[in-house]
């Protein structure tokens, strides 16, 4: 089984580090080349008891790597996790316009039947190529959940 995990930040490295240590295959995908260059090469941006071994491990068994490429992650991914952040917006509620950018890179390249998650929300949908859901998903930030 492959997943996909976008987003390189606590969530996404933590989940992406996991999954790895359970025998899952992970791609954790970062817009940030200096992010995915430091962690393929071991460096570990976060500190968290125990995580730069489960990292260095599952790199060198071949279950985790980094990249910024989402479309070969994504065509990878049975399961395809959203791990992006939701910053405040200045009224209190979240900014998803991270996760909005997310969904159109998601949908822009995906090319097989996936599951994907969001970190917070639940289930998005299970989909095919740009199914109509990417499309309300992406202009109304609607979402389906379980």
């Amino acid at each position: 089984m492959h997943i996909a995990v976008i987003g390189s930040g606590y969530v996404g490295l933590v989940t992406g580090a996991c999954f790895a240590e359970f025998g899952v295959d992970v791609t954790c995908v970062d817009i940030d080349a200096d992010k995915i260059a430091k962690l393929s090469a071991g460096e570990i941006p976060i500190y968290e008891p125990g995580l730069e071994q489960l990292i260095l491990r599952n790199i060198q068994a071949g279950r985790l790597r980094f990249t910024t490429d989402i479309k070969s992650a994504v065509d990878e991914g049975l399961v395809i996790f959203l791990a992006v952040g939701t910053p405040p917006n200045d009224d209190g509620s979240a900014d998803l316009s991270y996760i909005e950018a997310a969904a159109r890179s998601i949908a822009a390249g995906i090319t097989v039947e996936s599951t994907c998650m969001d970190q917070s929300l639940g289930t998005l949908t299970k989909t095919g190529s740009r199914s109509p859901f990417w499309s309300a998903f992406v202009t109304a930030s609607s979402y389906v959940t379980p």
